[in-house]
């Protein structure tokens, strides 16, 4: 893959559970053959911290292959990769509109409220979709992307003084590493079939909620619940079998509540590590501090 000028690429979206705050963690325990290995793969990109990360890190991968379920985000990478200058000029004129609006609040506000609702009709194109997204992203409430059982984005605006909503250089630069990863959009399962022979998955699923108020996964039409943790680790297993290496985040459940061993059990055969995270998304200030989360690998 060619890398030149990749050191600038960065998330280009804020994300709920985005992984910028476990780099360190994931970089210190990556496997000792990482250098050797060809292919990356993440099957739950999100926002693409530990993808960047990657890219700008370790320019020997030969190829990186990405997915996720939410179609509105993965049709926006696509959009960046094939069409960088037509969003650019689009998110430009959102951020002129909206900030010109800042000292009228009901002017903003309604145009945010008109944006979701345009999102929501689904009927726009390929790119303007996209750039909506990137729009509500940077000015809705904490950045988070919530939908509900009709796969309508539901989250209330922000209050964000002068959002950045169009970085046209990141934009650029996130365009240029895009280039040559293959980008996938459904169950994480169809991954495998393009991971070459020494393949390495980084899984960073939906979290398991530690209560009932910290649960943040509605992030697609289908929740992903402890049926569904299951048939990943099964899915894990296999990869095992097969001879890939793998590495998995979520949250310690064991950590908030003693008798809940639910991961340190379904991943008992595993190397299981408790490692220090910083959370950002709570509605209350106070309650984003350090929590454990899991890396589960297997691997030593």
């Amino acid at each position: 893959m060619n890398h030149q000028n990749s050191n600038k690429a960065k998330p280009f979206l804020k994300w709920a559970g985005g992984k910028s705050q476990l780099i360190d963690a994931i970089a210190e325990n990556l496997p000792g053959n990482f250098k050797n290995l060809d292919t990356y793969v993440e099957p739950f990109v999100g926002s693409g911290a530990v993808l960047f990360w990657i890219i700008n890190n370790y320019p020997n991968i030969k190829k990186a292959v990405i997915n996720d379920v939410n179609e509105d985000l993965i049709n926006t990478y696509k959009v960046i990769v094939s069409h960088p200058k037509e969003i650019i000029s689009l998110l430009k004129v959102f951020q002129a509109e909206y900030r010109f609006l800042e000292d009228n609040k009901k002017g903003k506000t309604d145009y945010f409220y008109l944006k979701r609702k345009s999102y929501n009709r689904r009927n726009n194109s390929k790119v303007e979709q996209a750039a909506i997204f990137i729009f509500l992203n940077r000015t809705c409430f904490n950045g988070l992307y919530r939908v509900n059982k009709n796969n309508e984005f539901n989250v209330p605006m922000g209050s964000y003084k002068n959002p950045t909503i169009c970085d046209e250089e990141n934009l650029l630069a996130v365009s240029k590493v895009l280039q040559n990863v293959e980008i996938l959009c459904g169950n994480y399962e169809k991954t495998l079939s393009h991971a070459t022979e020494h393949a390495f998955f980084y899984f960073d699923p939906p979290y398991k909620p530690l209560n009932a108020t910290s649960n943040f996964n509605s992030y697609s039409k289908v929740d992903f619940n402890d049926g569904q943790q299951i048939r990943l680790k099964q899915f894990c297993a296999k990869l095992d079998k097969q001879g890939h290496t793998w590495m998995l985040s979520n949250s310690d459940v064991k950590s908030a509540y003693n008798q809940d061993d639910f991961f340190d059990r379904l991943y008992a055969d595993y190397n299981i590590q408790r490692v220090r995270a910083k959370r950002r998304i709570n509605s209350v200030a106070g309650k984003r501090g350090e929590l454990n989360e899991l890396l589960i690998t297997n691997y030593k």
